[in-house]
């Protein structure tokens, strides 16, 4: 007989409240594997938040250099 369900936090749900008994020996094949991601979608952490970068407005002149004291009240270097 064949039992169909999903994986939920790394377990597998059966549908329709199946129960097998602990210890059932059972075969598991995806029936629409996740496509792997593509080699070449790779994109570099610029490119990921380039929609972000540069948007910040009214910062200090000194927030690069001094961000530690700005963000976490450490004493200036």
């Amino acid at each position: 007989m064949i039992y169909r369900g999903r994986v939920e936090n790394g377990a597998i749900i059966l549908d329709d409240d199946v129960r097998l008994p602990d210890g059932t020996e059972v075969k598991v094949e995806p029936v629409d594997a996740p496509a792997a991601p593509d080699a070449t979608e790779h994109r570099t952490l610029l490119e990921r938040l380039e929609n972000v970068v540069g948007k910040a407005m009214g910062l200090p002149e000194d927030f690069a250099e001094q961000h530690d004291h700005y963000i976490h009240g450490a004493p200036k270097r």
